[in-house]
């Protein structure tokens, strides 16, 4: 009953003017994000998202709502990826889809006020209902993907993170040195387990010097993953020294028993380098 061929042509002739109206009453004043940009090529970008979303939304009155959704699906993937709205707190995005959405309901009312008694209440009613429902689907949809590309682009982050925190540098002769700084928790601790024994086989290490000098604190799990570490270096054929150790982090390691027999231990990275004949 919504769909109406006359309600679509007026919506359709005012695309333009209600992308131009919606960005003059923005709130350009938020902190951050796509929306309080100064840059004309964002303005630009943004208004044209605007304009490609009426053309997109208002096929509802025309098109199957499965049709419908084939085209606005494109259209909800491009905006959840996009850069830009992805450096816009999600609430801020929730705000101008309610504005948008006032923006269609006072459409459809001066719609009705051209065309007064040509329609019925329930047709009106149809109209409103629509709107609200497709307003509710898309902001879900959105939602979703928004979050969906802002986890992938945590991930790689994290991956460049974990890879600038256990940085293996080759020194000579097969040997590397890994110098840890910063606290070791259990993810930390979990990521170097993977993350050494792969680069250590890719650069041929024989022999791997760990500094913990920069290490201030380590957990009971961590301290038992460090020595899953070593034994799983030993397994490789790879000869581990410790060095700077801290008193604190060796009376863990004593008191959780772990086993560093299969490891050398000096006191500063200094003494270990000059092992190296």
């Amino acid at each position: 009953m919504h769909r109406n061929k006359e309600l679509y042509s007026f919506l359709l002739g005012k695309a333009t003017q209600m992308t131009e109206d919606w960005y003059a009453t923005l709130n350009k004043n938020d902190k951050a994000g796509v929306y309080s940009s100064p840059d004309p090529q964002v303005i630009k970008k943004l208004k044209q998202q605007n304009n490609e979303f009426h053309l997109h939304f208002f096929l509802i009155f025309v098109t199957e709502e499965r049709e419908f959704f084939k085209h606005l699906d494109g259209w909800i993937e491009d905006i959840g990826k996009d850069e830009q709205h992805l450096k816009t707190p999600v609430y801020f995005i929730l705000r101008e889809f309610f504005r948008t959405q006032e923006q269609y309901l006072d459409y459809i009312d001066q719609f009705v006020a051209l065309h007064e008694e040509e329609y019925t209440q329930e047709e009106i009613n149809s109209w409103y209902r629509i709107v609200i429902k497709v307003f509710s689907e898309v902001m879900e949809k959105f939602t979703e993907a928004n979050h969906r590309y802002a986890n992938k682009i945590m991930k790689a982050q994290q991956a460049t993170i974990d890879e600038l925190s256990s940085p293996i540098i080759s020194l000579k002769d097969n040997t590397a040195l890994l110098p840890l700084i910063g606290d070791i928790d259990t993810a930390r601790g979990m990521s170097l387990l993977e993350n050494i024994l792969q680069k250590c086989a890719e650069k041929n290490v024989t022999r791997l010097f760990i500094d913990l000098s920069g290490v201030h604190a380590i957990d009971s799990v961590s301290a038992h993953q460090l020595s899953q570490l070593i034994e799983s270096l030993h397994l490789l054929g790879i000869h581990t020294t410790l060095s700077g150790l801290r008193p604190e982090i060796a009376i863990t390691a004593v008191k959780l028993q772990l086993p560093f027999d299969k490891v050398t231990i000096k006191s500063t990275l200094a003494q270990a380098i000059n092992t190296i004949k």
